[in-house]
């Protein structure tokens, strides 16, 4: 940590640490939930969709509910008749019917009134008079609610429909949800009716929050500190909280217990605190005060109880004749109609009086000011209404029952369209009894197109009235048309249509829709409609066929190629209209041509343009025959003849229609190829300005043409010509595809052409991701890598249970036998604890890559295991007999014990968080197996009875819990109160109560309510106690947590008003309570605490030692470690921190001697207590302060007199203190660790190593500062695995555990043995600690030999360090390591404090529950590299950069591998050639640093070329080296041939793509099409096409192209006489103009020297359009054709009726030639024809300079201007009319 950095600014946790908190914020944030509500007289239960339950007691009874918006509901109760005769006599006014409940754990409160509600709607935020809140009223009593908007159907507005009976009135109300800010005092009065409203007995007392009862986890709850209505009645300030059965920890306790009174709490009285600077009350404010006035505290019963949430406004009344409502009950009411008018939304309202029937219609408009308003509309005859979905998706209709009985429906606005209802026939059994003659009586329930229909013989009919049209181009033509019909004529076309389509019984067979939509359309306009067609033949089966839709839709299909196909349908010719056509029909042919564009741009809308251009070219030839000239071209079976201009009426030409209509191909290419040209886009709803008609809107501003205005607005942002950097334009189109909707699969359906710039933005964007770009656009460029790295929930083990493709083909492992199977299983179904050992790892695909192909983690695995027999090999003593034989294995067995006991601990280590996914069965704890089998002679033996004190047995059991809880991770989702409750046995035992302990560690504590919390704690099992209050403060670490404060001072009496009160708590309890006030308080600077904490830890009533006091020294440490965390790294040089400090001085060095009365002072406290503990304080305290002051208060002794006046083990904690307080000075050198010995301790060692003799204390003092300076090294480097230390700390090790394992039997001996043990075993955690989760096997090898020890007569302490030290070293299995933040090390010290039990049930000194809190330490920092497509753990380079004070650094690891600290990380970025490159800027983007702090996974993407580096180390099998210099693949795609597939350098690309790919769609488009099995020289050249594509797309990772490629090869091979052929043809020139003319200028990356080759190469599509251009020569050699060019260049037209099949195709052929050069309309041919002979005969006789004589050069001038000015006239690709065309259409002119 830098000097510069203020130590009250520096976090207290580290990074893992704080982001699981922030986390935790988030998730405590309330959240929706759907539910069901029963509501049986005054109890209700819902019923959650999480499973959750909860029962709530109403004080009322429930009359109806209704769901709201955006959450709740509205209850109106039962009004009695008691309360009806009380309210007459008292003459006031009654209390509202009408409440609101917003949360199961809310009262229900009253509906507000305020006026000037403005906005909620759209998106406009809600506005609210300042002071709503303050004198709130409700809803007048009389009301009773008929009817609450719901938010189906599309409608948005939020209304009410009220009666009141006794006014005869019905009122319309608009309700909004708005709950008072939490500061509003005033807003907890109830609302009222009236100023001296009185309280109704009916209304008061304790209602649900008595009550209720809920098997809901707190996480279920919509609970937020900030919303008033969440806030119980139990939780009123200023009074004492009542205790129910749902109770959380926050309603628990109203105050602080012990806690800082002057924060805000749930406590808050009438009266002000006052606080002194240490945090106590100031009594003196208090007697100084006036009296406190009862009348100010506030009614519990009143305090919050009705607070509105939901407030109305009153919109309109009615006021009616008393018949209308004399049948209240049936009063019907309906929204409808919500949509854009043209101006703006509004929707109409029904409400239907059955006793007048009649419906009244209102509109409800939205107005300018942001208010809403009703109109009434109109009144109808009805007898019953309901709101249907039946002609429009997103727009309600009203359905109306009329007074005869007879079905009508309200449609667009208030046109009625009539309906017929055949009701089913009257059956009796299998027979029909007769027809139906009851007539519909009613409507009900209503949904979505359903509804049932109540009939006069009592029986019901469920009918759906879903009358939408199925095909897509109906509906997109009545969609566009509705922009342009005025309401009056769109209402005729559509009634026309729906009658027409109900005469087919609404039929859905392919085509008939738009048939009828066509014979619609052309009825409203006024236009003849072609009658049946009459042929000979129509008896024939096979011509009847080709009449149909389905002869169209198949006739493409290359199955039916070969068969003899009927002749076209014959056809009407095309007549001229007998009288001037209607205005609009310009208008149809705009909307229909811009719904022909759409579809001609996405591949799936392609069949629905041969069945549209008919009818447009039909309505083109009255007003624009050049429209009918540009559609015959892309579908030559358009119309039969072609347009000319005789046949044009020029009174009929509409100027307002352009003469060649707007080819939106020619217009996107005209984006990108000129960024300059700016053509505006017209909206859709604002076509109709072009007519000047008022357009319907009936289906509002839905658009149609959605790809088209995607790719307009995409190909704006591409082709910005103030941006020239490709990179910025790529991601400026990539937003646009974002907000337009564009998702892979659609840019998979749109046409090659038109995605090939989209495609190319994409590629340029996959090269180059940013790193803020969000999950959808990663996505859409194909780097799921990133695109899973940067999501909320990474799927880092999810695979849905299955195995990837390449892991089925190409096993990586072996399968398991049967016999594993069924073990498998067996274990898991029974759940028998003897059948779990508890080092199961589940995450076995990271062990695999973690540590390679060794089994060291098995063998870590074995050792650790205390639920398998042990075998050992006895120490061979023939001089004993039989019975001392056997007494001496007894001894063995019971030492191996001691060992088996103390396995968990490390246990817990090496499992820690290897279970992601919990189950909903019970957790196994594994049970302990004490017997050994002792070799040789196979001896099974076990412990004799009574051997193990049971008190042992219970930390061992203790600790087994803990660990096996400990094995669940921290992010595992499923653990939850009730599956904790699940788990308590039927009595506490100490295993679970280290279960439960474990689970608090890990957080999961936090989600255990508090009556479970009871039922623990309430036994008063010490284990247990002591598990759920560690537990409780671990889970909410740092928090403050005000409620489980109280938890913990009911257990501690230091905590209380009253500290000497007796609570029967015993000391090792309270010492839990006082650690989980430090955990609890940690860095918080919390005074009260750190002042309790210290006076405890010199506790007057521990200073002598007696029965009831055995654990003072581990209550002393509790005490000390409590106020260290406190106060953690917080020291400064303020008064208060002086006091502290003065304070701890004391404690550590004892009281000055003083005399009274002759006589020395009896001391207050025991200083051989105090002062190690109280250094610990002071250490942590002053931790990182570079306080020399402060290190200098711990001095060392120096002279021998000195150091015999101290214990030896208290220099180990001074030398530790001094080095963490001067952190900045530690250094892993041996010149710093001899620097920290005082130069006598030095001397004399230099003498003792020369063989001298020295003072047995100055060795004492050299071991113990030695290991306390290697663990303050070990401190400051645990985890970052540096060699420095790592050598430093094996030196002493070594030197230790030579030391350590000598024998000798004389007392200073074994005193000094004993000291050294202790100094090994701190270096020996001290060693682990920094080698974290590294699994490093120098490491294994010592630790593995010290624990085979079991012979020696090694204590149980030093079992306990060195499991541990084996846990550490595989922490997690090597998934974790350990962090240095302050909150770390406090933890650490805490949990490896050098004082290691003889014996398990030691806890005098220590308390043994504290060797866990490693957990809080433990930092997930092993950087995991993860497939994105196998999600299988690989290895991958990293290149990290690293931050070291002001230095920064590059070091280059393999993942997985672990990481530094987070906060030193400066970035990560993946550069290998075999998957695709990202960096992760953890410095500068918070988005990255959250990324890897959330899951600690690098997704990757692999190259497609490349294997992974476990399956292919030194990249030789890569396709690289397979294909070799195969340049005859690029050929291949220029102009397929036949290739020999087996000559291949890949020739086993499908071995290839099995073994390595994980896309199934390569290995089957491999198996399928690249096979060399074909038996006709077509299919061999497809396959080698084919085999060429698929090495192309997998070289350069480019699979998008491989569609691409066969949509090239598709176009090359296509019949000319296809109907999309031209479509097709014209989508191959947009991408091969693209590439050849704009993308090397303006995609290419080749102006920001940054040149990369195209996706689909340029000569592979030119090398297509050459083919078809040979195709077309042959073709246009041909006389027929020539003749038919001759024609149309002329304008003398083409007739329809060709005879032959050549003349047919000759006419097809004609649109080819036509399309494919870009020739203009002949319209503008016979225009251009004539200018060019007038200009030549002007010219040929004026003299110069108005005329030539020189022919040449006149009729080359002439020439050039036909093509600017013919190319102008026609919005045409690329380089436009092509000059050959241009000589052929002047050759036709020549011939007459």
């Amino acid at each position: 940590m830098p000097l510069d950095i203020d130590p009250s600014e520096r976090p207290i946790f580290g990074a893992f640490a704080r982001a699981r908190m922030e986390k935790k914020r988030e998730e405590d944030r309330e959240e929706r939930t759907r539910g069901v509500f029963v509501f049986v007289r005054g109890q209700t239960k819902i019923y959650m969709d999480n499973g959750s339950e909860h029962t709530l007691n109403l004080p009322f009874l429930v009359r109806r509910a209704w769901p709201v918006e955006p959450h709740g509901l509205f209850i109106q109760r039962v009004v009695d008749t008691w309360e009806l005769e009380e309210i007459k006599q008292s003459g006031q006014a009654g209390i509202t019917t009408i409440f609101t409940l917003t949360s199961p754990f809310s009262e229900p409160a009253a509906i507000g009134l305020t006026d000037g509600i403005k906005g909620d709607y759209a998106g406009v935020p809600l506005e609210l008079k300042p002071d709503y809140y303050s004198d709130p009223v409700s809803l007048p009593p009389d009301e009773r609610i008929i009817w609450v908007s719901q938010h189906a159907w599309k409608l948005t507005d939020k209304l009410i429909v009220t009666l009141n009976a006794e006014l005869n009135r019905v009122t319309i109300w608009r309700y909004v949800y708005a709950p008072p800010p939490p500061s509003s005092r005033k807003s907890n009065a109830r609302p009222t009716t009236h100023a001296q409203h009185a309280k109704r007995s009916s209304m008061s007392g304790n209602t649900s929050a008595h009550l209720r009862q809920s098997n809901a986890t707190t996480d279920d709850l919509h609970l937020s500190p900030g919303r008033p209505d969440t806030k119980r009645t139990s939780a009123v300030p200023g009074l004492a909280p009542t205790l129910t059965t749902t109770t959380t920890m926050e309603e628990l306790m109203g105050g602080v217990v012990g806690g800082d009174l002057s924060k805000k709490s749930h406590w808050n009285p009438p009266f002000p605190l006052k606080t002194d600077p240490s945090g106590k009350l100031d009594l003196n404010i208090w007697r100084a005060s006036e009296p406190v006035n009862l009348d100010d505290v506030p009614d519990p019963a009143e305090e919050k109880r009705m607070q509105s949430q939901f407030w109305a406004e009153k919109l309109h009344e009615e006021t009616l004749p008393e018949a209308a409502i004399a049948d209240y009950e049936n009063i019907s009411v309906a929204a409808f109609d919500e949509r854009w008018d043209g101006k703006k939304t509004r929707s109409l309202l029904g409400i239907c009086f059955r006793a007048t029937a009649s419906v009244l219609i209102y509109a409800l408009e939205r107005r300018d000011d942001l208010t809403m308003g009703v109109q009434p509309l109109t009144r109808l005859p009805a007898l019953a209404i309901a709101t249907v979905r039946a002609t429009r998706d997103f727009v309600a209709d009203l359905l109306l029952l009329k007074p005869d009985g007879k079905l009508a429906l309200l449609v667009h606005g208030t046109f009625e369209l009539p309906l017929s209802v055949k009701l089913p026939v009257i059956r009796h059994g299998r027979f029909i009894k007769g027809p139906n003659k009851s007539h519909v009586v009613g409507l009900a329930n209503p949904v979505y197109s359903s509804v049932s229909l109540q009939l006069s013989d009592e029986s019901t009919v469920r009918v759906s009235l879903d009358l939408i049209p199925r095909d897509h181009l109906v509906s997109d033509c009545l969609l566009m048309l509705s922009f342009v019909f005025p309401a009056d004529m769109f209402f005729i076309l559509h009634r026309t249509f729906m009658a027409e389509w109900a005469a087919t019984g609404f039929s859905f067979i392919i085509g008939v829709e738009f048939k009828i939509f066509e014979t619609s359309l052309l009825q409203t306009l006024g236009l003849e409609t072609e009658g049946p067609l009459e042929t000979h033949l129509a008896d024939d089966p096979w011509i009847r066929l080709s009449a149909t839709e389905s002869f169209d839709k198949f006739q493409e299909d290359p199955v039916l190629r070969k068969l003899q196909l009927p002749g076209p349908r014959p056809a009407e010719n095309w007549r001229k209209p007998s009288s001037k056509p209607h205005p609009l029909v310009s208008a149809a042919l705009h909307v229909l041509h811009l719904v022909a564009e759409e579809k001609r741009v996405f591949l799936p809308s392609y069949e629905g343009l041969p069945r549209l251009t008919p009818l447009i070219c039909r309505l083109a030839m009255i007003v624009r025959p050049e429209w009918a000239d540009y559609w015959k071209r892309f579908c030559p079976n358009a119309m039969q003849a072609w347009p000319i201009p005789s046949a044009t009426v020029p009174e009929y030409i509409d100027d307002r229609l352009p003469v060649w209509p707007a080819d939106m191909s020619s217009i996107l290419y005209g984006r990108i190829n000129n960024p300059e040209w700016t053509l505006p886009w017209l909206e859709s709803w604002n076509l109709h300005t072009l007519y000047g008609y008022p357009a319907a809107f009936v289906f509002g501003r839905q658009e149609p043409l959605t790809h088209l205005q995607a790719l307009n607005r995409i190909y704006m942002a591409l082709s910005d010509g103030k941006t020239p950097d490709i990179r910025k334009r790529a991601e400026a189109g990539l937003r646009a595809m974002e907000e337009t909707g564009i998702t892979p699969t659609i840019l998979q359906n749109l046409s090659l052409g038109v995605s090939a710039p989209l495609r190319e933005a994409l590629r340029t964007a996959q090269l180059s991701p940013a790193g803020d770009w969000s999950v959808p656009i990663y996505q859409l460029i194909g780097r799921n890598d990133l695109a899973e790295g940067f999501s909320s929930n990474p799927a880092v083990f999810a695979n849905s249970g299955y195995r990837s493709v390449r892991e089925i083909l190409h096993p990586s492992v072996p399968r398991k036998t049967c016999r594993q199977l069924i073990e498998d299983v067996h274990r898991v179904v029974s759940k028998d604890p003897t059948k779990t050992t508890g080092v199961e790892l589940d995450t076995n695909d990271f062990t695999r890559i973690r540590f390679g192909q060794d089994r060291r983690l098995e063998e870590i695995a074995r050792m650790l295991c205390s639920a398998t027999i042990p075998h050992i090999r006895a120490i061979e003593r023939p001089e004993l007999n039989e019975a001392e034989q056997l007494r001496e294995q007894q001894h063995q067995v019971i030492r191996m014990t001691e060992r088996t006991l103390a396995l968990p601990l490390g246990r817990a280590l090496f499992t820690f968080g290897t279970i992601p996914i919990v189950t909903k069965e019970s957790f196994a704890i594994p049970k302990f197996e004490f017997s050994v089998r002792i070799q040789p002679g196979n001896l099974l033996l076990a412990p004799e009875g009574g051997k193990i004190p049971p008190e042992c047995l219970n930390w061992g059991e203790f600790h087994n819990g803990v660990a096996a809880g400990l094995r669940i991770s921290a992010q595992a989702q499923s653990v939850e109160s009730s599956w904790i409750k699940f788990n308590k046995p039927s009595e506490l035992t100490p295993e679970h109560a280290g279960f439960l302990y474990a689970l608090g560690l890990t957080g999961h504590l936090r989600e255990m309510l508090t009556w479970h919390t009871f039922g623990y704690l309430t036994p008063k099992h010490d284990m247990t106690s002591i598990g759920v209050l560690l537990g409780l403060a671990a889970a909410n670490v740092g928090t403050s947590n005000r409620h489980v404060t109280k938890l913990i001072a009911v257990h501690t009496p230091a905590l209380l008003p009253t500290p000497d009160v007796d609570l029967n708590v015993p000391l090792i309890t309270q010492s839990a309570g006082l650690m989980g006030i430090g955990l609890l308080y940690m860095g918080t600077k919390h005074r009260r605490m750190a002042e309790v904490c210290l006076n405890q830890i010199s506790r007057r009533d521990l200073y002598q030692p007696d029965i009831s006091n055995e654990y003072r020294e581990a209550y002393t440490l509790s005490a000390a470690l409590a106020c260290g965390m406190v106060l953690l790294g917080k020291g400064s040089s303020i008064p208060a921190d002086l006091v502290i400090q003065r304070r701890l001085r004391l404690l550590i060095h004892g009281e000055p001697r003083l005399v009274d009365n002759g006589r020395p002072a009896r001391p207050t406290f025991d200083v051989n207590l105090t002062s190690p503990a109280a250094t610990v304080t002071l250490a942590l305290m002053y931790l990182r302060t570079e306080r020399q002051d402060v290190a200098d208060i711990l001095t060392i002794p120096d002279t021998l007199e000195a150091i015999n006046q101290i214990q030896p083990s208290f220099l180990m904690l001074r030398a530790m203190a001094r080095a963490i307080i001067m952190w900045n000075t530690i250094q892993p050198t041996k010149a710093w660790l001899m620097g920290q010995l005082p130069s006598a301790v030095k001397a004399a060692m230099d003498a003792r190593f020369r063989g001298k003799q020295v003072d047995d204390g100055y060795e004492l003092a050299y071991y113990n500062l030695l290991a306390g300076s290697c663990f303050a090294i070990a401190l400051k480097y645990a985890g970052t695995a540096r060699e420095e230390a790592y050598l430093l700390l094996v030196q002493y090790y070594d030197m230790f555990s030579q030391l350590a394992y000598t024998n000798s039997m004389a007392y200073d001996q074994r005193i000094k043995r004993s000291a050294i043990r202790e100094g090994l075993n701190l270096i020996s955690v001290s060693l682990t600690m920094v080698m974290a989760g590294t699994g490093e096997i120098n490491c294994l090898r010592r630790l593995r030999y010290a624990y085979g020890m079991y012979n020696h007569p090694i204590r149980y302490g030093c079992h306990v360090a060195n499991h541990m030290s084996i846990g550490l070293l595989f922490l997690g299995g090597g998934r974790y390591t350990l962090g240095t933040s302050d909150a770390a090390i406090a933890c650490l010290i805490a949990a490896f404090y050098p004082r290691f039990a003889p014996v398990s049930s030691d806890n005098k000194s220590y308390l043994q529950a504290y060797r866990h809190l490693w957990v809080l330490a433990v930092e997930p920092r092993c950087l995991v590299a993860r497939d994105v497509d196998s999600r299988e753990v690989v290895y991958v380079p990293v290149k990290i950069k690293i931050r070291d004070g002001k230095e920064i650094g590059n070091v280059q690891l393999i993942a997985p591998t672990l990481v530094p600290e987070v906060d030193k990380l400066v970035s990560i970025r993946v550069d290998t050639p075999r998957y695709w490159p990202f960096y992760l800027d953890i410095a500068n983007s918070p988005r990255h640093r959250d990324c890897l702090l959330r899951s600690q996974t690098l997704f990757v993407k692999r190259r497609t070329a490349f294997l992974s580096y476990m399956e292919d180390p030194k990249g030789s099998r890569s396709l690289f080296v397979r294909s070799g210099s195969s340049t005859g693949d690029a050929a291949t795609l220029d102009f397929p041939r036949t290739t020999d597939l087996k000559a291949h350098p890949a020739s086993d690309l499908h071995h290839f793509i099995a073994s390595s790919s994980n896309d199934p769609l390569f290995l089957a488009f491999a198996d399928r099409f690249c096979k060399d099995d074909g038996e006709t020289p077509d299919e061999r050249r497809f396959q080698s096409y084919c085999h060429a594509a698929l090495l192309d797309s997998i070289v350069q990772d480019k699979p998008q192209t491989l569609q691409s490629h066969l949509s090239i090869f598709h176009i090359r091979t296509m019949s000319p006489e296809s109907a999309y052929f031209t479509m097709r043809l014209q989508d191959l020139r947009f991408a091969a103009d693209f590439y050849s003319k704009i993308y090397d200028r303006r995609f290419s990356g080749r102006t920001e020297n940054n040149s990369r080759p195209p996706l689909i190469r340029e000569n592979t599509l030119l090398g297509t359009l050459h083919v078809l251009d040979v195709n077309l020569d042959a073709i246009r050699s041909t006389t027929l054709f020539q003749s038919f060019l001759a024609h149309y260049a002329r304008g003398e037209g083409i007739t329809g009726q060709q005879e032959s099949s050549a003349e047919r195709m000759a006419s097809h052929h004609l649109s080819w030639y036509l399309q494919r050069n870009s020739v203009p309309v002949s319209t503008v041919l016979v225009v251009l024809r004539s200018l060019a002979r007038s200009a030549h005969d002007r010219c040929i006789v004026a003299p110069p300079p108005d005329g030539t004589t020189d022919t040449d050069v006149l009729d080359q001038g002439i020439k050039e201007l036909l093509h600017a000015t013919g190319t102008q006239m026609s919005t045409t690709m690329g380089s436009g009319w092509t000059m050959r065309s241009l000589d052929e259409v002047i050759a036709a002119w020549s011939v007459d």
